[in-house]
């Protein structure tokens, strides 16, 4: 098979992270809304593009070579971004064999803790995840006509070096907030790459949720950061004392546990099961702060 070429429209934390995941298998352009962010896409080993709604014939071009196309661009009111400025050169795409889609367990909404699959049903609850619903099924809808895979990867909240309650911690940001029985879903960035780079292997299509194997309560991450560093927790505050922003509040209104079968069943074991995996590890190689400054190949 000659060489993937692949295309990500929208490269930020998790698409980066995707491309230093690369091992020389493809080429990656990727694209930016300003022209101050391509050196930390060149970094990262991807080809930088400038992207701001607009199809222009740098795009053009790259999308004629391409294989493999990934969009991590949330949608707008109007609809998905990227379908509507290159729908049509996306179906005339004449190398295309794969569409991946970044979406979010958002989509869900509230299941009040119990278990979701990719059989649940979604009945999100913010604007935001009502708009990822209708572009997932815009994508795959794409995906039928032109008789191609699309890959929906729900994704779970993402952390990662640079994102991390390491980080909060260190910079006094970190909060305990409790609300009895509530529970968060969460992947490290690495296992988002290792899972996309397993669905391109295959050409696989479908859904899959992107998340680790524990749900747990964000005040415990908060807690087990802090042993690591060997610093008392921040105090815990109860939820309704809180001083939240509306969008954070809205997190709050949705409690699910997030299943990942899914994508084991396509090939893919994940680095780190759970965060305290994850945090032994960004702890013990010192790679926390920074999520752009890490070597390809550092494991």
């Amino acid at each position: 098979m000659s060489e993937k070429q692949i295309f990500i429209f929208g490269a930020g934390y998790s698409g980066r992270a995707f491309a230093r995941a690369n091992k020389g298998a493809a080429t990656i352009f990727g694209t930016a809304r300003s022209p101050e962010k391509f050196e930390t896409l060149r970094q990262a080993g991807i080809a930088p593009l400038l992207f701001d709604g607009a199809l222009t014939d740098e795009i053009g071009d790259a999308l004629r070579k391409t294989t493999h196309l990934l969009i991590s661009v949330a949608p707008e009111e109007a609809g998905d971004p990227v379908l509507g400025a290159a729908r049509e050169a996306i179906a005339q795409m004449p190398l295309l064999e794969w569409i991946g889609y970044l979406s979010t367990v958002g989509v869900y909404g509230n299941y009040d803790g119990a278990w979701v699959d990719e059989t649940a049903e979604c009945r999100p609850v913010s604007k935001r995840s009502m708009m990822r619903v209708a572009a997932e099924q815009d994508w795959l809808e794409l995906g039928r006509e032109i008789r191609r895979p699309v890959a929906i990867l729900r994704l779970s909240g993402i952390y990662g070096p640079g994102r991390n309650a390491l980080v909060n911690l260190e910079n006094g940001s970190a909060r305990r907030l409790v609300k009895p029985d509530q529970v968060f879903n969460r992947i490290h960035c690495d296992d988002i790459a290792g899972s996309l780079w397993q669905l391109i292997q295959g050409n696989k299509g479908g859904i899959f949720n992107v998340t680790d194997d524990l749900p747990a309560a964000p005040q415990d991450v908060v807690a087990y950061a802090a042993s690591l560093m060997g610093i008392e927790p921040p105090p815990e505050i109860p939820f309704d004392a809180a001083q939240l922003s509306p969008m954070a509040r809205s997190f709050y209104g949705e409690n699910k546990r997030v299943g990942n079968a899914a994508i084991k069943a396509a090939g893919y074991s994940l680095r780190f099961p759970d965060y305290r995996a994850a945090f032994d590890h960004m702890w013990a190689s010192d790679d926390w702060r920074d999520g752009e400054a890490r070597s390809p190949m550092k494991r």
